[in-house]
């Protein structure tokens, strides 16, 4: 491996995980199909789907632990939905992880691309009222999180997603949670489900180590910076960016895949 590609693989992670602090995802709706295409396009290495998927589960769990120690304070964690979405999306995750070992690339891709769409048609979904209510006037189903969390967790743990990209169009559109909290809970439940996630990675093999130490260091220094933006960002600026960005990802998947 050489320079080039060293430096290239610190970028995408460093880019990834910026947006996932601001946004609250775990950073592999982008970190995907950068990995996969941007240093084949570029003519300095090649990742194969699993070696992508375990790259990017490991860059998920240490980018989401980085936001939520930056998010530690100020009330925007929800212990409740952390715990029941959580404990359901690792289980899951699990799941996903070591049985992905099982499917081809194209099988890999295919269900990535399928979870973006899924994510970007929620999103679409009109979401009227969720920021005007206090943080302690959230309520919300505890049993349809959690099935919805563990059947995210299963997708995610196939692509090495900690599954936020999905999550955060659920909680805003279907729990009717606010978006602050949403982006600072999904960040602790993508933590817990990327554990389930990396495990199966590791466990099967998927995992290559020196791209992923350096997504890791790209992801420490990032994540905390992008909370810190997306703290002071407009909420529906973060909404926007949220959408085009899962659009655009999920379109350069299926045009890959057809």
């Amino acid at each position: 491996m050489d320079i080039t590609f060293i430096v290239i693989v610190f970028v995408i992670g460093f880019v990834g995980s910026l947006i996932s602090g601001m946004l609250g995802i775990g950073g592999a709706i982008i970190n995907y199909p950068m990995l996969l295409y941007i240093p084949v396009m570029l003519g300095v290495g090649h990742f194969t789907a699993h070696e992508v998927s375990g790259i990017t589960a490991i860059q998920v769990s240490f980018a989401t632990f980085g936001g939520v120690i930056a998010y530690r304070k100020g009330g925007f964690l929800n212990k409740w939905l952390i715990i029941y979405m959580g404990i359901s999306i690792l289980t899951g995750s699990f799941i996903g992880g070591f049985g992905s070992t099982h499917m081809s690339e194209n099988g890999v891709n295919i269900v990535y691309g399928v979870l973006a769409l899924i994510a970007v048609i929620i999103m679409f979904v009109p979401k009227k009222g969720i920021d005007d209510m206090s943080f302690q006037q959230v309520k919300f189903n505890k049993w349809l999180a959690s099935l919805l969390a563990f059947i995210v967790g299963i997708g995610a743990g196939i692509v090495g997603a900690g599954g936020a990209f999905l999550l955060v169009p659920i909680m805003l559109v279907i729990l009717k949670i606010p978006t602050r909290m949403t982006i600072a809970s999904s960040l602790a439940i993508t933590l817990i489900s990327s554990i389930g996630a990396v495990s199966g990675k590791i466990t099967t093999g998927q995992l290559p180590l020196l791209p992923a130490f350096i997504m890791v260091v790209a992801s420490l220094i990032a994540s905390p910076i992008g909370v810190h933006i997306g703290k002071r960002a407009n909420i529906k600026v973060l909404q926007s960016t949220m959408v085009v960005l899962i659009l655009a990802t999920a379109l350069k998947t299926w045009m890959s895949i057809l």
